[in-house]
C-alpha cells in the first residue's frame, strides 16, 4: 500500500490540475483517479512536478540516444534501486525498444549479462560504475564516448541521475502496482 493519499482533482492549484488533466489525457486514464507511479508524489507541487515531468519526456523521447540503450539504462538503474515500479513500467519498453531477452533476464537478477550488442555493453557498464563506484574509469567512458558521442553520455548521466530520483520517489512512497501485477523484486517486509 503506498504512503501517499493522492491530492482530489477538485483540490488542486491551477497549475497541479492542469498538469494531472494533461497526465490523465496523455495516459488514458479516468479522471479524479490517481495517476499512479512517481507522479501522484510529484503533483505534491505543481511547479515542481511539471518540470520534473518535462524532464523525463526529454529523457525517454528526445535524446540523440536510442531508444534501446535509454530503456536499458533505466532498467539498470530501476534494479540498482528495486524500484518495483519503474521495473515494472520499463521492462515491457525495454523490450518493445530492442533490449534482448537475455539481458533483461540477467539485469534482473543483479547478474551481468553477456553482450552482443557494443552499445548494450557500452550503456551497461556506464551504469554499473557510476551507480556501484560513483566514478567512471577512462576505458568506460571512451567505450560510452565512441558508441553515443560526448552527447550521448551527457545524455544517459543524466538519464540515469533522472531515474535515480524517480526510483527515490517510488520507494519513499512504496509506490504499489497494479492490482494482480507480479512484483519484480523481492518486498521488503519492513516497508
Amino acid at each position: 500500500m503506498s504512503r501517499l493519499e493522492p491530492i482530489a482533482r477538485d483540490t488542486m492549484d491551477e497549475e497541479q490540475a492542469a498538469l494531472y488533466d494533461r497526465l490523465v489525457e496523455t495516459r488514458k486514464l479516468s479522471g479524479d483517479a490517481p495517476i499512479g507511479g512517481p507522479f501522484d508524489p510529484w503533483l505534491l507541487h505543481g511547479e515542481m512536478a511539471r518540470r520534473i515531468v518535462g524532464l523525463g519526456n526529454l529523457f525517454r523521447f528526445r535524446t540523440s540516444v536510442d531508444r534501446r540503450y535509454v530503456e536499458l539504462a533505466i532498467l539498470h538503474t530501476g534494479q540498482f534501486w528495486a524500484a518495483q515500479f519503474e521495473w515494472y513500467a520499463h521492462e515491457p519498453m525495454a523490450r518493445d525498444a530492442g533490449v534482448p531477452e537475455h539481458v533483461i533476464a540477467a539485469l534482473k537478477a543483479g547478474q551481468t549479462p553477456e553482450f552482443d550488442d557494443a552499445g548494450d555493453a557500452a550503456t551497461f557498464w556506464l551504469c554499473q560504475e557510476l551507480e556501484h563506484t560513483h566514478r567512471v574509469s577512462a576505458a568506460t567512458f571512451a567505450k560510452a564516448q565512441a558508441e553515443f558521442g560526448q552527447q550521448g553520455v551527457a545524455e544517459l548521466v543524466n538519464l540515469i541521475g533522472y531515474y535515480t530520483m524517480v526510483s527515490m520517489t517510488l520507494n519513499t512512497f512504496d509506490v504499489p502496482l497494479p492490482e494482480g501485477a507480479t512484483y519484480p523484486f523481492p518486498r521488503n517486509p519492513q516497508a
